[in-house]
């Protein structure tokens, strides 16, 4: 069976957590034998069964969809020969909408998230987000397998997609690479980052994007006991706008309390991995979160996380046992926003205290992390899981 695996994030190129996916999943599913053919967006790549795609000439001044479009026509074009095509996101979905219908071949897409559950894209994309919305609208509509990498995915996907056949959506969680994401006792490296190991701290990872809740963050973190370092792996940001608010919630912080770190730039594997396992404890506001890879790679560095109550966080931190859950209530309009933002960064900033104030209780929590990652998030059971569906799904094709 080959199986080509449409993406627009591949190493080196990946900036988020559909990246991350994809890269280990094929790495799994080539191991354990299939014939996995990745075609990607960007620069060219050294791997075997590994193709790259430049943005057309033509469309070089386009909008950054109707780019990913010319992309994806010339992906779906060397599909050929292919047993069936499984896009991630919708930068790739497209290419594999045109490859079923061009090649008469199965389509299985991920979804990672969802373009009508980040309606904050319009003012990254302008007219572009109509054109994603309808990709995605349409390639899952049409696939003949949806997976979806959480039960509150899945939920959030037959909600806003009522055409969806509930038969064809499928969960299948994210995975963890165990032994690239360990502890590590480094704290040389940490001091390096302008972290001291020997203070409790709170630690976030992520992009500057609406759906992450640093700005929520930033607010709670003004409760903190002064003794607490607040740590920002925080870049890429999605606007000017989100960015201009970081950097003003930011400097605003630092003239309350010190031990405020923004590190803006990506960290390579073992320096995250250091602070993450010097740290008190991980952080995740998100106010949409499908999964959460993050959290996952917090959870294998053996730290607890304090996450929101919202899309597949809760499948991922068991309250009590692996971490906290900070409770939110949500404006139904997409956008994820707390119906009382207040009450929110107070629920949120008691969690954190309440979890740097018991140091004893947080190891406890980020040893149980570890184990349940070792015992649910495997990459060897994710892509036997997967597998499983792509001989599902040809079966019900054949």
């Amino acid at each position: 069976m080959r199986v080509d695996v449409l993406s627009r994030e591949y190493p080196p190129e990946i900036y988020g957590g559909a990246g991350v996916h994809v890269a280990e999943l094929v790495k799994a599913l080539r191991h354990g034998g299939l014939d996995a053919v990745v075609r990607t967006f960007g620069a060219e790549r050294d791997e075997p069964s590994t193709f790259s795609y430049g943005t057309p000439a033509e469309l070089a001044d386009a909008n950054g969809a109707l780019q990913a479009m010319g992309t994806d026509l010339a992906i779906a074009r060397d599909v050929a020969g292919a047993d069936l095509v499984h896009s991630h996101t919708w930068y790739a979905n497209f290419a594999g909408r045109v490859a079923k219908l061009l090649h008469g071949i199965p389509h299985v897409a991920t979804a990672h998230s969802l373009e009508p559950l980040r309606p904050w894209k319009a003012e990254q994309l302008g007219g572009g987000y109509r054109l994603s919305s309808w990709i995605e609208r349409e390639s899952l509509t049409s696939a003949d397998a949806v997976v979806a990498v959480s039960e509150g995915m899945r939920r959030d996907l037959l909600r806003v997609y009522p055409d969806l056949d509930p038969e064809r959506v499928k969960v299948v969680y994210n995975g963890i690479d165990l032994a690239g994401w360990t502890r590590v006792s480094d704290g040389d490296a940490v001091r390096a980052l302008g972290v001291d190991p020997d203070r409790p701290s709170v630690v976030f990872v992520g992009r500057i994007t609406r759906q992450k809740g640093l700005p929520y963050l930033l607010r709670a973190a003004r409760l903190l006991p002064p003794e607490v370092q607040v740590v920002l792996c925080a870049g890429a940001p999605d606007t000017p706008e989100i960015m201009a608010e970081v950097e003003g919630l930011v400097a605003e912080l630092r003239t309350e309390r010190d031990g405020v770190v923004w590190i803006d730039r990506h960290l390579p594997r073992p320096e995250l991995c250091a602070l993450l396992s010097a740290a008190t404890t991980f952080v995740c506001p998100s106010v949409y979160e499908p999964l959460g890879i993050v959290n996952l790679e917090a959870m294998a560095c053996g730290a607890p996380v304090v996450g929101t109550r919202t899309g597949g966080i809760p499948e991922v931190v068991a309250d009590g046992v692996t971490g906290t859950i900070v409770p939110i209530d949500q404006v139904d309009d997409g956008t994820g926003t707390p119906l009382d933002p207040d009450r929110f960064v107070s629920d949120l900033a008691q969690a954190l205290t309440e979890m740097v104030s018991d140091p004893a209780r947080a190891r406890e929590l980020g040893e149980a992390g570890r184990a349940r990652a070792e015992r649910e998030f495997s990459w060897t059971a994710i892509a036997e899981r997967t597998s499983a569906l792509y001989a599902e799904v040809l079966a019900a094709a054949s």
